[in-house]
């Protein structure tokens, strides 16, 4: 006999468990709680199963009716239905591991450990913006070239062809690490490598001229900005790191016994630790900035909160109150700077060079050097360094006196190294 709609709705729980049979294997368990599970008992394979059919009243009488003979057709075909679940099961939660978004940030969490903070930032930051809105619930084996060439177009459409280039990079990463997870079968972010538009090369803006040097180390030895950054200015041309590796030095770091300054490798761009030997003007700047921000962690606070550093655009924004173009120096002009007028002018021994820079290096045997490689070479190089450029700050010629130096305010008038350039 059946079970009646009335006869569940109305069971009531016992100190235990008991069934109220329905028909060709179904039941509901009453358990002492109160709740009514639906169960199938089946044979298969000469073995007494058990499949669970959900909930009452979730699922009503005339659904577990349905599902029971479901299971019982999979039977009858002979195969298993608790089997059949288990698979669909696995395919649903592939599913949701495969897609595009979750690959990616799998990819990310396991790459971006060895990267600097910021780099980081920007890599998830663009997938998020760019990619994610467009792919990301796809499942990462379905997509067609034809349909991540069109979110490329989508970053194209605002001129961001640089972004999208890297951001194409960045699709072709994961779409190889799928490949080695065996969750796709080919990157095919490497067809679209000659759908996009290309990208204008140039280099970071940079003055290297040695008489339009020696005026630009004056005006920032005369900036009337912000103290902090003023000091930031003076120390960027002797140290010529990277513009987030100055912005974000900390005291800690400063030796003044050592005449060092011992960058941690989390911070650097390469991952590893670099030393940056001081002369004794960057000496004399840090000991004077001392004074203001010694008590602090970072060398360079910002104005609103001491527990952050300055930020990104401090720097520049002070170059462009001074009246210097962004198409004639940028943060990362200062390490282009040193870098041409050291080779070509002061005949710096390359590795010496490229060493100090902190970019790849490596000895005859192919090993990298490690932090301390010439050390002795390189506090020498930074001491001429730095003796030059006082020689060519003392023969530039007298820039125009600068206002004071407010958020907002206009550029100062060219200073005079910069007005007589070009003439004969």
């Amino acid at each position: 006999m059946s079970l009646s709609h009335t006869a569940i709705q109305t069971a009531k729980p016992k100190e235990k468990p008991y069934k109220l049979y329905d028909e060709k294997g179904l039941y509901a368990l009453v358990t002492p709680k109160g709740g009514k599970l639906w169960r199938f008992k089946y044979r298969f394979g000469g073995k007494e199963k058990l499949l669970a059919l959900g909930t009452y009243p979730e699922i009503s009488l005339k659904e577990a009716h349905d599902r029971r003979d479901k299971a019982r057709e999979l039977v009858a075909l002979g195969q298993d239905p608790s089997e059949v679940r288990k698979a669909a099961e696995a395919e649903q939660a592939k599913a949701i591991t495969d897609t595009f978004e979750a690959v990616a940030r799998e990819w990310f969490a396991n790459r971006s450990t060895t990267w600097v903070p910021a780099h980081a930032d920007k890599i998830i930051r663009r997938l998020e913006r760019d990619v994610f809105p467009y792919l990301g619930s796809r499942g990462i084996a379905d997509i067609k070239p034809a349909e991540l060439l069109e979110v490329m177009r989508h970053i194209e459409a605002r001129g961001a062809n640089e972004t999208t280039h890297r951001a194409l990079q960045s699709c072709g990463q994961i779409f190889r690490y799928a490949i080695a997870t065996g969750r796709a079968e080919r990157d095919i972010a490497a067809d679209l490598r000659d759908a996009l538009v290309p990208v204008q090369k140039g280099h970071f803006a940079a003055i290297t001229d040695p008489k339009e040097i020696g005026g630009l180390i004056r005006m920032m030895r005369d900036y009337k900005g912000y103290p902090v950054v003023r000091y930031a200015l003076q120390l960027a041309p002797l140290v010529f790191v990277r513009p987030g590796e100055l912005r974000r030095a900390e005291w800690a770091e400063i030796d003044f016994e050592a005449s060092a300054w011992s960058i941690p490798g989390e911070r650097m761009k390469m991952r590893q630790p670099h030393v940056v030997p001081l002369s004794h003007q960057a000496q004399q700047i840090l000991k004077e900035l001392h004074e203001l921000t010694g008590s602090g962690q970072y060398l360079f606070p910002s104005p609103r909160d001491r527990r952050r550093p300055i930020s990104d655009n401090a720097v520049l924004s002070a170059l462009r109150r001074m009246g210097i173009g962004k198409d004639e120096m940028s943060g990362h002009g200062f390490r282009a700077m040193a870098r041409t007028v050291m080779d070509e002018v002061l005949q710096v021994r390359p590795d010496f060079l490229e060493r100090q820079l902190a970019h790849q290096v490596k000895d005859p045997n192919g090993r990298a050097y490690n932090r301390t490689s010439h050390l002795d070479e390189r506090r020498k190089m930074m001491q001429q360094w730095a003796d030059y450029l006082d020689q060519l700050a003392a023969t530039a010629p007298t820039a125009a006196p600068q206002a004071e130096a407010k958020p907002n305010t206009q550029p100062t008038a060219k200073p005079a190294w910069r007005k007589a350039k070009g003439k004969k």
